[in-house]
């Protein structure tokens, strides 16, 4: 397989350097050329022809997103945001997210190493050149969708001691508004890992807050698993499930990165193994690498229901197909059904 070319676009002249240097280290990844705004990007768009974009949102001359928007309309091309830490910089990334950009990553800074972001994009540049691009419609004004699935009054009586884990990387934000969207607010309690930096996930889970008939926060330690409520692990943390008598909660730990990841699917899927056993439901969704499969299949051994995103529905079919590989899944599901799916292992008694 040939190298994948990647064009690096930053107004950042030690941004861009540092990237450069990084990256040409990293072995089938070949830096074709550098933009310090999107002006000079477009050219070399056209000249260079790269697999793959890093893009900075906050630019002079022309923000990140509305070239992104233009891109993908034009040109479309996997695409990989490498914003700052901050909230402005997490909610600008979301943005661009729901405009097309099938990742985001955090540069480099006091709590966040060169190392480790050279490692993290260099898998995403990975992951993204395999990704499957399409044009989005802008959406991001419309209002919540009236849609819900109808949950049987059986399992109304039933919600208060389940769980519902979902794990999800690239192409995960879109497909998780998809699913949580369409819950109604008398779903078990659902814990959600994220592959997203510090800040991204906040600004993650205030946009689902905004859309959803459940209510969606970032997790903070302690929190109790409610009905009708979707804690969101925080980036750079681990989120782990613990039951007190007939309370389960949440822990947020540091700890080193599992599958290079950190939150890890695998690390909350496992204490839902131990904790939940057959009273949850665990999910898993489009995304790069493995993580979340070895989980999954400690949910399935203890008696959990377990449910895959097929590979048509997904921007990249690395963790469901890894999980499907180790034989922890009972059911492979077209994203559009997922939700359903998810009610009806509560209506069946999980």
């Amino acid at each position: 397989m040939s190298d994948i070319k990647v064009l690096i676009v930053d107004d950042s002249a030690i941004v861009r350097k540092i990237f450069s240097e990084e990256l040409s280290k990293e072995k089938g990844i070949k830096i074709v050329g550098t933009a310090p705004d999107p002006y000079v990007a477009r050219d070399k768009i056209v000249k260079l022809k790269p697999d793959v974009i890093t893009l900075d949102i906050e630019m002079p001359r022309m923000d990140g997103v509305t070239f992104l928007k233009k891109l993908m309309k034009y040109y479309p091309i996997p695409v990989i945001i490498v914003s700052s830490l901050t909230p402005r910089g997490g909610k600008l990334a979301l943005e661009a997210i729901e405009c097309g950009a099938v990742e985001v990553l955090a540069k480099p800074g006091s709590s966040y190493s060169v190392g480790d972001m050279s490692c993290q994009l260099a898998g995403k540049i990975r992951a993204a050149v395999h990704a499957k691009i399409q044009r989005v419609k802008d959406d991001r004004s419309s209002p919540p969708s009236d849609e819900c699935v109808v949950v049987a009054s059986k399992a109304l009586q039933q919600t208060s001691n389940k769980v519902i884990a979902i794990g999800a990387s690239t192409g995960g934000t879109e497909a998780l508004k998809k699913v949580l969207t369409k819950l109604p607010y008398s779903i078990p309690g659902i814990l959600v890992v994220q592959h997203m930096p510090p800040n991204f996930t906040t600004a993650f889970a205030e946009r689902l807050n905004s859309l959803c008939q459940i209510s969606v926060k970032e997790a903070e330690d302690g929190d109790t698993v409610l009905q009708g409520r979707a804690l969101i692990a925080p980036g750079n943390y681990h989120m782990i499930l613990k039951r007190s008598g007939a309370r389960y909660y949440v822990l947020i730990k540091n700890g080193p990165m599992v599958c290079r990841q950190r939150p890890s699917a695998d690390v909350l899927f496992n204490s839902v193994a131990e904790y939940a056993g057959a009273n949850a439901v665990g999910v898993i969704l489009t995304g790069m690498g493995s993580d979340g499969a070895n989980g999954m299949l400690q949910m399935n051994r203890s008696g959990a229901s377990t449910i895959a995103q097929d590979e048509a529905s997904c921007v990249v079919f690395g963790m469901p197909r890894e999980a499907i590989k180790l034989g922890g899944v009972d059911k492979v599901v077209d994203l559009d059904r997922i939700t359903q799916v998810i009610v009806n292992s509560f209506i069946d008694g999980v």
